[in-house]
């Protein structure tokens, strides 16, 4: 499942974001195996497990969008419009955060 997240902080600073919201994140989720390794300045694969199930995504960071490719398994697919609900919220959080000066 795709999702597309738009920004106006440039690449450079949208990466910065990306991988503050990350670390926030894995910290918080660190009992369900939360982690996130970058490939590249731009692109990061994402894991999380839950109750023994595998949640996998793609993260790509570009000058104006923020885009998430997640893999939803069979079971949690009536959940995945809720999922990137609260993926949206999270990323818009970060954003604003950086709008307003508090991320570098």
């Amino acid at each position: 499942m795709k999702h597309s997240v738009p920004h106006s902080l440039g690449k450079e600073k949208a990466q910065k974001v990306t991988r503050a919201a990350f670390e926030a994140s894995i910290k918080r989720f660190t009992e369900y195996g939360a982690s996130c390794k970058w490939l590249s300045d731009d692109r990061a694969d994402v894991f999380f497990s839950a109750k023994g199930i595998n949640l996998t995504a793609q993260v790509v960071v570009s000058e104006t969008k923020i885009e998430v490719d997640m893999e939803v398994p069979f079971f949690f697919r009536p959940l995945q419009k809720l999922a990137m609900s609260r993926i949206d919220e999270e990323i818009h959080k970060w954003i604003a955060k950086a709008e307003r000066g508090e991320i570098g």
